[in-house]
C-alpha cells in the first residue's frame, strides 16, 4: 500500500492554479482556473464539484474534458454558502483539490489583514503564531502568508515569504517551520481568499530563534603532503548563515587517523570560526593518514565531512640498519654485515647503504663507502690501515638523503703486519770517534713493537762488515764508539712485530767536530704542466749540508693574497728533491717556501716561489633552495641563492634544474628526472612551466662551472595544479548606503590570473589614517561581486581593499579605494562638567561627541528644575551654535534647588543626550557671606569694601564679585581672581554699561566651592563724571570770552584806523627811491591760491638823507589805504615823527588755518633826526573781502599787466640787506601772477561787527 501511494503521489498531477469566481449572482457563478503547474502526466480533464457549506449530501459533481478552464454554476440557492472544489486528473487518477467557499449573491471582496500576531513557543527552527483573522471579504480565506524579516548580520532586510498554509479557513494558530537558528526575525501575515491577498499585518515583535549544532559540515576538505611529518589541511569554512550559534563559540574539529591502524586517533580544535587550513604536526614519516573535519559551536557539533586521505613526505630513515657485524679478513681489509632497517623507520624507499667507519681515536676524517640498493647487505673495506682499530657503522638513505647511523659504532682491528721504519733519526751529538743517534717509533707499528735493531758501517763499504745491536722495544737512543776520524758513516734502524722485521731507516753521520747549519735551498719551481685542481708538484735544488746531512725538509704555503704562511709538512724524506703539495682549493692563488734541517738546525727559508692559480674544480655545494611555490595552474616560482664563491671552485657557469613527477600510488617506482640549464649565473629565481596538473613534482638543483657539475640540492616537493590569484579585483567601486553601510563592488581578476576557482574574497577596511587601530576583515567566502558592510561609523572616511582567495591561498590586494558613510545622528557628547557655581548661576560646558557622525551644527541645552520652584516648573532649552563654545553661563537658578541639565548634539538631527544633577547653592564646608561692601567713588573708579567671613571647612583661596543691573535681577560674575589677602578691590567703570544701576555682592571661595554671597550693597549708578572743561557751560563761557576779545580788538582797529588820515601825493622822483622788495618778501600767491601779504621785522639804516641809496633818494611806496583812506609824507611826519623809536617793532599775527593772506607794508619816511617805521599787520577774515590795490604814478599802485619798470628794480642791495619794500608787479618773474592785496579791511571789519 506504501508503494501504491508514493506511485500515485509522484504521478497524480498538483493542484489548478488562479482559482476565482465571476459572474455571481443569486442562483449562478462562473468559476476559472488554470492548468497545474505540475501536471506529472497528460491531463484527462477536471472534476469539479461543489455543496453548500457543511452539507455534503448536497455535492453535486460533474467533469470536464481536458481543455475546459471555466465552468458556470447552476441552480444555487439565493445567499447561501457554497464550497466549490476543482482538481485535475491524469490516467493515474485524481489530483490536489483546490477549494473555496462563496456566497451566492454576494461577490468577494479583497480580505483585511490579520491582527493579534502573538508569538509563543520559540525553538531553534521553529515558532508559533496566534492571531486574529481580518475580514474574509465576504469568503472563505483559502491560504495564510507569513513572511519574515530576517536580520542576519550582512543580509538584508526585506520582508520574504517564509511559510503558508492553505485550506485551514478555521485556524487560529500556525507554526512557522524552516526557520534558521540562533537569527533575529521578525514576522507579519496575509490572508488570501478568492479574490487576491490582504495587505499585511502589523509586524510582530523581534524575536531570536534559538541555538542548535551547525547542519553542515565545512566544504571542499584538500589534504596535501606539509613536510615529512605534518600534513596541510583546507575547507571552506561555514557561511555565517549556518553558525546556528553564537559566532563566537564556532570552531572546528580535525580527526586524523592512520587508516587500518588500531593506534590513537588524533583530535585538534580550531576556535577560530573564519579559519580555512589547518597544519596537523608531529605526524610519522611517509605514512598515510585519512582526515575529516566538523565544524562545532557552543550546542553542539554538526556532521563529519567526507574522509580524505594523504601521505607525509618522505624522509631519511630514523634509525640504522640492525645487526651489524665486521670481521677483519687481512691486515688492510675488514668485512662488514647488516640486516635491514625496520619498516616503521624506513620513513621512504631504501634506495642504498653507507658504511662509515674512521680510526678510533684519530683526528683523520670520516670515511664512506656506499652500496647502492636494496638487496646487498654486506660490503668489503679494503685499503685501511695495518693493525689499526676501526669504529664502524652503517646508515641507509632515501632520495632525501641520509639517514641515521647505526648505533652503537662496532670496533674492529686490522690483522697485525711487519712494521713500518722508525722515523725522525738524528744525531744531537757527534765527536771524531763517536756519535749518538736518536728516534721514534715507525709512524706505522703495525702491530706490537717487540725490538729495534740497529746496524751502522763506513759508507761505501761492505754490509758485511757493519755493526749490529738489537736493542729492547723501549730504546729510543744509541751511542757508537770506536769510530773513524771524519769519516762517513751509515746507520740503519728497523722495528719488529710477530710478523717480523719491518724496513730500516738509513742515516749518514760524518764523524767531525765542524758542523754547521744546512744552507737555503735554490727557489721552489713548480712546473706548470704539474699544477691541478688541487695539487701542485714543487721542486728544488738541496743547499750545502753543513757537513751534517740533512734530515728532513720543510714546506710552508701561503694562499695569496694573505701574509701569513702555514706549515703544509715538516717531515719531508731528506733524499727528497719535489714534494706534491696537496689539500689545496681549487682555482686559487699560492706561493711556496722549503727549509731544510740538520742535526745542527734549520737553513733559512728558500726565497719564494712565483705565484701559481690551481685549476678549477667541479662545484662542491649545491645552491640553497629557497622556495618552490605554485605560480600558475601549470608552473612553479623557484626561488634560491647560490653558494658561496669558494665552494663554486671556479668561475660559476650557470644552474641547473632537475625536476620529476612523484607518483604515490607507485611507491617503489620513480620516473628518470627532465633537466632544464639555466646559463646566466646572476638569476636568484625562475619559473618552472609546462608541468603538469594536479600533480606532485619533485625539483633539485646544483651549479657548474668549465669542469663540470657540482652536487644537487635536496629535494624540494610541490604540488602542481592549485596557485594563488597573481592580479587583485578590478573595478572595485564604493556606494554610500546609509550612515552604517558601505556597498562594495568589484570585478573578479581576469581569468588567465585566477589560477583556479575563486572561492570568495577578503575585504580589509578601516578607518582612514587610523588603520592600525581600526583594521577589519570580512571574509566572504562565495565568489560574489558584492558585500554590504554594515555597523560602521556615521559620517567617516574607509579605505578598502579586496583580494580574492582560491585553494592555494590568498591573491593580492587591490589598490586602496575610500568611501565615506552618509550622515547620521551624533552620539552624545562626552561629559559634562559644572563649574563656578553660585546660589544663582553656574557655568556649564560639555565636550564633543566621541562619535561626530557628521558636521555637529550645533548643540541643545534643556535644564529645568528637579521640582516646583514656587509652584512653577519652568522649562529652558538654549540652542548653541555649532561653531560657539562648548559652554554657557547660565544666571536664572533659584538658590538650593537642583536642575536636571540635558544637551544633545545635531548634525541634520539631534542625537542622544547626556544628563547630570546640579544643586545650586554653596556646598557643605564652603564659606560662610562675607560682610556687606560698601563702595567709594574716585572719577571713574569704583572701590568696593568688604569684611571676610566664615572659611568654612578650608581656608579661603580668593574672592570674587558678582554684579547685576538694579532692573533684571541677574547676577553674574564680575571680577573672578581676587587674592585672598585683601578686602577691597578697585575697578574702572569702563567694565559697565554707562547710565545702568548696578547691585554688588562678594563670594568667598576654598577648596569646597563657592560659598554664600554677601548682602548686595548699595545701588550705584555707573554713569561717569565728566571734568570741568567738558561741561558744555565751560564751552559757553569760553566761547563768550573770545567773542569779546575779537569784538574789542576790532573796536581798537577801528577807533585807530580812524584817528589816522593819511594823504597820498604822487610824487614820481620819490618811486624811484624805494627799495625793491627781496623775493622772499614779495607779495605772492600760496599753494592754495590765496593772496598773502607777509610783515616782517628790520631794521632800517637811519641817515640824515630821506632813505638815500646810492646817491638817489626814493620815496616810500604808499601804503593800503582801508576804506579809500589815502596817505601823505605830511601825515607821516606830523602825527608820527615823535612816537617812532630808533628800532622798528614788528607785530606778526599767526597765520589762520583757512589761508588767512598777510600783508607787510613797511614806508621808508625821511625826518631830521629819526628814522620812522610804521607797521600795520591786515588780516582778512574771508577771500570775499579782497580788492586789488593799484599803484599808479602819483600815488597809485600800478595795475595787473603793466609792464612799465620803476626804480625799486634798480636795487643793488645784497639778499641779507634788502628792505621790506614793495614790488610792484610789473617786477615779478614772467609767468607769475601778480599779488593781490586785501584792502579795507577795517571797514569789513566794522561791518561785520
Amino acid at each position: 500500500n506504501f508503494i501504491m501511494l508514493c506511485v500515485m503521489l509522484c504521478w497524480s498531477p498538483g493542484a489548478v492554479g488562479h482559482l476565482s469566481f465571476t459572474e455571481i449572482l443569486d442562483t449562478s457563478l462562473k468559476v476559472s482556473w488554470r492548468e497545474p503547474q505540475e501536471k506529472n502526466g497528460i491531463l484527462t480533464g477536471y472534476r469539479i464539484s461543489w455543496e453548500e457549506y457543511n452539507r455534503t449530501n448536497t455535492r453535486v459533481t460533474h467533469y470536464l474534458p481536458n481543455v475546459t478552464l471555466e465552468y458556470r454554476v447552476t441552480g444555487l440557492t439565493a445567499l447561501t454558502t457554497y464550497t466549490i472544489e476543482v482538481a485535475a486528473m491524469t490516467s493515474k487518477g485524481q489530483g490536489q483539490l483546490s477549494s473555496s467557499t462563496i456566497s451566492s449573491g454576494v461577490p468577494p471582496e479583497l480580505p483585511g489583514p490579520p491582527t493579534n500576531l502573538a508569538i509563543s513557543n520559540i525553538g531553534p527552527r521553529s515558532v508559533s503564531l496566534q492571531f486574529k483573522p481580518g475580514y474574509d471579504g465576504k469568503t472563505s480565506i483559502s491560504r495564510w502568508q507569513v513572511e519574515a524579516q530576517v536580520t542576519v548580520v550582512g543580509e538584508n532586510e526585506d520582508w520574504m515569504m517564509v511559510h503558508q498554509l492553505a485550506n485551514e479557513p478555521d485556524t487560529r494558530s500556525l507554526e512557522v517551520p524552516a526557520l534558521n537558528p540562533y537569527t533575529f526575525y521578525r514576522f507579519r501575515m496575509r490572508q488570501v481568499n478568492i479574490v487576491g491577498t490582504s495587505p499585511p499585518s502589523q509586524p510582530s515583535r523581534k524575536i531570536q530563534t534559538l541555538q542548535a549544532p551547525p547542519d553542515m559540515a565545512p566544504a571542499n576538505i584538500t589534504l596535501r603532503t606539509a613536510s615529512e611529518t605534518s600534513l596541510w589541511l583546507r575547507w571552506v569554512p561555514l557561511p555565517e548563515w549556518e553558525y546556528n550559534g553564537n559566532p563566537e563559540s564556532v570552531g572546528y574539529r580535525v580527526q586524523c587517523s592512520r587508516p587500518g591502524s588500531q593506534t590513537k586517533v588524533q583530535t585538534h580544535v580550531i576556535p577560530d570560526r573564519m579559519e580555512r587550513e589547518f597544519t596537523i604536526e608531529d605526524l610519522e614519516e611517509w605514512t598515510e593518514y585519512e582526515v575529516k573535519v566538523q565544524a562545532i559551536n557552543g550546542i553542539g557539533t554538526g556532521p563529519w565531512s567526507l574522509a580524505v586521505r594523504g601521505r607525509t613526505r618522505e624522509s631519511v630513515p630514523s634509525c640504522g640498519p640492525t645487526n651489524i657485524s665486521a670481521f677483519a679478513t687481512t691486515s688492510s681489509s675488514i668485512l662488514v654485515r647488516w640486516s635491514e632497517v625496520p619498516e616503521p623507520d624506513r620513513n621512504g624507499l631504501i634506495l642504498g647503504y653507507k658504511v662509515v667507519y674512521k680510526e678510533k681515536d684519530s683526528d683523520s676524517p670520516v670515511q664512506f663507502r656506499s652500496v647502492e640498493g636494496n638487496s646487498t647487505h654486506s660490503v668489503q673495506l679494503l685499503a685501511l690501515g695495518k693493525y689499526v682499530l676501526y669504529e664502524i657503522q652503517v646508515l641507509a638513505f632515501t632520495r632525501i638523503g641520509d639517514g641515521r647511523p647505526s648505533v652503537p659504532p662496532i670496533l674492529e682491528r686490522t690483522l697485525d703486519d711487519v712494521p713500518g721504519p722508525p722515523v725522525g733519526i738524528l744525531f744531537p751529538e757527534v765527536r771524531t770517534t763517536s756519535v749518538r743517534v736518536i728516534w721514534q717509533s715507525p709512524s706505522q707499528p703495525n702491530g706490537i713493537i717487540l725490538a729495534y735493531q740497529i746496524t751502522y758501517r763506513l759508507n761505501f763499504t761492505n754490509s758485511n762488515t757493519a755493526t749490529v745491536d738489537v736493542l729492547n722495544p723501549s730504546t729510543r737512543q744509541y751511542t757508537a764508539t770506536g769510530l773513524k776520524v771524519e769519516s762517513v758513516y751509515v746507520f740503519r734502524i728497523m722495528a719488529q712485530t710477530r710478523k717480523g722485521w719491518g724496513d730500516a731507516a738509513e742515516a749518514l753521520v760524518v764523524t767531525t767536530e765542524k758542523r754547521a747549519r744546512p744552507q737555503p735551498t735554490s727557489r721552489p719551481t713548480v712546473p706548470q704542466e704539474s699544477v691541478q685542481a688541487r695539487s701542485v708538484l714543487l721542486s728544488w735544488e738541496p743547499g750545502s749540508d753543513g757537513l751534517s746531512p740533512v734530515r728532513y725538509y720543510t714546506v710552508q704555503v701561503r694562499e695569496l693574497p694573505s701574509h701569513n704562511w702555514t706549515v703544509h709538512s715538516a717531515s719531508v724524506k731528506h733524499e727528497a728533491s719535489s714534494y706534491t703539495v696537496d689539500r689545496l682549493k681549487p682555482f686559487t692563488s699560492y706561493q711556496f717556501r722549503v727549509k731544510a734541517t740538520n742535526d745542527i738546525g734549520d737553513s733559512d727559508y728558500s726565497k719564494d716561489s712565483e705565484a701559481i692559480t690551481t685549476l678549477q674544480d667541479a662545484p662542491e655545494e649545491a645552491p640553497t633552495v629557497l622556495s618552490v611555490t605554485p605560480h600558475t595552474t601549470t608552473s612553479v616560482l623557484i626561488r634560491w641563492q647560490p653558494p658561496a664563491e669558494e665552494r663554486i671552485n671556479g668561475i660559476l657557469l650557470g644552474f641547473r634544474i632537475r625536476y620529476r613527477e612523484l607518483l604515490y600510488d607507485r611507491i617503489h617506482t620513480y620516473t628518470p628526472y627532465s633537466m632544464r640549464n639555466l646559463s646566466e649565473p646572476s638569476l636568484s629565481q625562475y619559473e618552472l612551466h609546462n608541468l603538469s596538473k594536479h600533480k606532485r613534482y619533485e625539483i633539485r638543483m646544483s651549479v657548474y662551472n668549465a669542469v663540470g657539475e657540482g652536487p644537487t640540492s635536496s629535494p624540494q616537493e610541490v604540488f602542481v595544479g592549485e596557485a594563488v590569484p597573481t592580479a587583485p579585483p578590478q573595478n572595485v567601486a564604493i556606494q554610500s548606503a546609509t550612515a552604517t553601510q558601505l556597498d562594495v563592488t568589484w570585478d573578479p581578476p581576469p581569468l588567465d590570473t585566477q589560477n583556479g576557482d575563486i572561492q570568495g574574497y577578503k575585504i580589509y577596511f578601516w578607518e582612514f589614517q587610523r588603520k592600525n587601530e581600526t583594521e577589519k576583515l570580512r571574509t566572504l567566502f562565495l565568489p560574489e561581486g558584492s558585500v554590504k558592510l554594515k555597523n560602521l561609523t556615521g559620517y567617516t572616511t574607509y579605505v578598502i581593499s579586496v583580494a580574492p582567495f582560491n585553494a592555494a591561498g590568498d591573491g593580492p590586494r587591490s589598490p586602496s579605494t575610500r568611501g565615506r558613510t552618509q550622515q547620521a545622528a551624533p552620539s552624545a557628547p562626552r561629559f559634562i562638567h559644572f563649574s563656578e557655581l553660585t546660589t544663582t548661576s553656574v557655568n556649564v560646558s560639555w565636550g564633543e561627541p566621541v562619535f561626530p557622525n557628521g558636521i555637529i551644527e550645533g548643540y541643545r541645552l534643556i535644564y529645568e528644575p528637579c521640582t516646583a520652584v514656587d509652584g512653577v516648573s519652568k522649562i529652558v532649552t538654549v540652542d548653541v551654535k555649532g561653531g560657539a563654545p562648548l559652554w554657557l553661563k547660565i544666571k536664572d537658578l533659584a538658590d538650593g534647588v537642583t536642575y536636571n541639565f540635558r544637551i544633545r548634539a545635531k548634525t541634520f538631527t539631534y542625537g542622544p543626550e547626556v544628563e547630570a544633577n546640579i544643586t545650586s547653592g554653596p556646598g557643605e564646608g564652603a564659606p560662610g557671606p562675607p560682610g556687606e561692601p560698601f563702595i567709594s567713588r574716585y572719577g571713574s573708579a569704583l572701590t568696593i569694601h568688604w569684611t571676610n567671613g566664615d572659611p568654612g571647612r578650608a581656608p579661603i583661596t580668593r574672592f570674587v564679585i558678582e554684579a547685576r543691573p538694579s532692573d533684571e535681577g541677574l547676577w553674574d560674575i564680575l571680577i573672578k581672581d581676587i587674592p585672598k589677602e585683601v578686602t577691597s578691590y578697585t575697578f574702572n567703570m569702563d567694565i559697565l554699561k554707562q547710565g545702568v544701576s548696578y547691585d554688588f555682592r562678594v563670594i568667598g571661595v576654598n577648596d569646597y566651592g563657592y560659598g554664600s554671597p554677601s548682602q548686595p550693597s548699595p545701588s550705584i549708578s555707573a554713569q561717569k563724571v565728566a571734568p570741568f572743561y567738558e561741561e558744555w557751560w565751560f564751552l559757553v563761557v569760553v566761547a563768550l570770552v573770545g567773542l569779546i576779545f575779537i569784538l574789542l580788538l576790532v573796536f581798537i582797529l577801528i577807533i585807530r584806523g580812524q584817528s589816522k588820515k593819511y594823504t597820498k601825493k604822487s610824487d614820481p622822483a620819490s618811486s624811484s627811491n624805494c627799495h625793491a622788495l627781496s623775493h622772499g618778501e614779495m607779495v605772492g600767491l600760496d599753494e592754495s591760491r590765496f593772496p598773502a601779504l607777509e610783515l616782517n621785522n628790520r631794521r632800517l639804516s637811519v641817515k640824515n638823507s630821506f632813505c638815500r641809496k646810492n646817491g638817489v633818494y626814493t620815496r616810500s611806496p604808499p601804503r593800503p589805504s582801508p576804506g579809500g583812506l589815502h596817505y601823505s609824507d605830511e601825515d607821516i611826519s606830523t602825527k608820527y615823527n615823535d612816537l617812532i623809536p630808533a628800532e622798528s617793532s614788528s607785530l606778526t599775527d599767526k597765520p589762520s588755518e583757512t589761508s588767512d593772506s598777510q600783508v607787510t607794508l613797511q614806508p621808508c619816511v625821511h625826518t631830521h633826526t629819526h628814522t620812522h617805521t610804521h607797521t600795520h599787520t591786515y588780516r582778512s577774515p574771508s577771500p570775499l573781502y579782497t580788492k586789488t590795490i593799484e599803484n599808479t604814478q602819483g600815488g597809485l599802485f600800478r595795475p595787473k599787466g603793466s609792464r612799465t619798470p620803476t626804480p625799486c628794480q634798480q636795487s643793488s642791495n645784497p639778499p641779507s640787506l634788502h628792505g621790506t619794500l614793495y614790488r610792484p608787479p610789473s617786477s615779478l618773474a614772467p609767468g607769475t601772477r601778480a599779488p593781490v592785496l586785501f584792502s579795507n579791511f577795517v571797514a569789513c571789519a566794522s561791518c561785520m561787527v
